[in-house]
């Protein structure tokens, strides 16, 4: 049976798409042109027109060299969050995996603990030019050494087991995290708080720049996404089943690994740890569109985009002239979501609270 004619898991009701992204457009516009007005100064319809006809007034410098960059970044590390989540989801067929059961973010941020501690003499003789890059570099070396040690244990210990891949890098990920605390322990004061920064989250360092960084390798991988995504539907109905209408899957998830470590990587690299959007965007795209991996995987990077957004509006807004970091706010909107996710999969399956 070619993967084209596959039954597919039982979905969940699902909205039409022509209505669907009739309603998902205009609200990211309309999120986009709140987070632009909102923050430490406003900005109006007279600033807009003053960046269209190339006038240099303050509202328009302000709307072009920090709203807009890091509005625009907000949603493609957004959209890289919430594919990962997907990917990650469809990799272990459960609704609670995100990437970090991977292990990939902790590594990350392993990387990053280590430059700013141990190695601190090593970034601090670097040329003047590299040193903003140092972090976000190690912080994607370190991403991808996790990758590697991952798929490297888990064809050592449990080769071919989603099970064995999964428990692999919860016990990488706990060493991993290990290494931080005892960095953390370590650091100094300057050290620590460059260190929180990477732990809680933040989009502040965001320029055109990063968004030009990270656009090219996420469309890449978006692209790559959809050519698995009937691999993906298959493996929803099991590995051995998979196999035997011609999914190669240790190819698979060999790929699938790649793409979320990508993904993770370089959202972390800029951005620090910021959680929940991984776990709750696939959750949201479910619900709407059924379980099709090919409506599942571009709508979750779309409500992804959508949440960081929000959230990094929020974070920018709420203690204004201060800014709260946004991992802070993913954490308090996503964590009782993932409460009532439990609650509404815990009645579907005839338990109650």
């Amino acid at each position: 049976m070619p993967p084209d004619s596959l039954p597919l898991p039982q979905p969940l009701r699902s909205v039409p798409r022509p209505g669907l992204y009739g309603l998902l457009l205009p609200a990211l516009l309309a999120a986009t042109l709140l987070a632009c007005s909102q923050g430490a100064m406003g900005i109006g319809l007279p600033d807009w027109l003053a960046l269209l006809q190339g006038e240099a007034t303050p509202g328009a410098q302000v709307l072009w060299q920090l709203r807009l960059p890091r509005v625009v970044f907000a949603l493609l590390v957004g959209a890289a969050l919430g594919l990962a989540g997907a990917l990650s989801q469809g990799l272990f067929r459960n609704g609670l995996a995100d990437p970090g059961l991977l292990g990939i973010p902790a590594g990350a941020v392993c990387a990053v603990a280590l430059l700013l501690t141990a190695f601190a003499q090593l970034a601090d003789g670097l040329p003047a030019g590299w040193r903003p890059f140092a972090l976000p570099l190690a912080a994607l070396a370190g991403a991808w050494a996790m990758c590697a040690l991952l798929q490297a244990f888990a064809r050592l210990l449990a080769p071919g087991s989603i099970a064995g891949l999964l428990l692999a890098g919860l016990a990488l990920n706990a060493l991993a995290m290990a290494v931080v605390g005892v960095c953390t322990t370590i650091a100094s004061d300057e050290q620590l708080r460059t260190l929180t920064f990477w732990q809680l989250g933040s989009l502040a360092g965001a320029s055109w720049f990063t968004v030009g960084l990270l656009a090219l390798p996420l469309l890449a991988v978006a692209l790559l996404a959809q050519r698995l995504a009937q691999g993906i539907n298959a493996l929803a109905l099991g590995e051995a089943v998979a196999a035997q209408i011609g999914v190669e899957v240790g190819g698979l998830r060999r790929r699938l690994i790649l793409a979320v470590a990508l993904l993770s990587g370089l959202a972390v690299a800029w951005c620090g740890l910021i959680g929940f959007i991984g776990l709750l965007a696939p959750h949201a795209a479910r619900g709407l569109v059924g379980a099709d991996q090919r409506r599942v995987l571009p709508l979750s990077a779309a409500l992804g985009a959508l949440l960081l957004l929000l959230a990094d509006t929020a974070a920018r807004t709420v203690v204004v002239p201060a800014e709260l970091p946004v991992g802070i706010v993913t954490a308090l909107i996503g964590a009782p979501l993932l409460l009532l996710l439990l609650r509404r999969a815990q009645r579907e399956l005839g338990g109650g609270w």
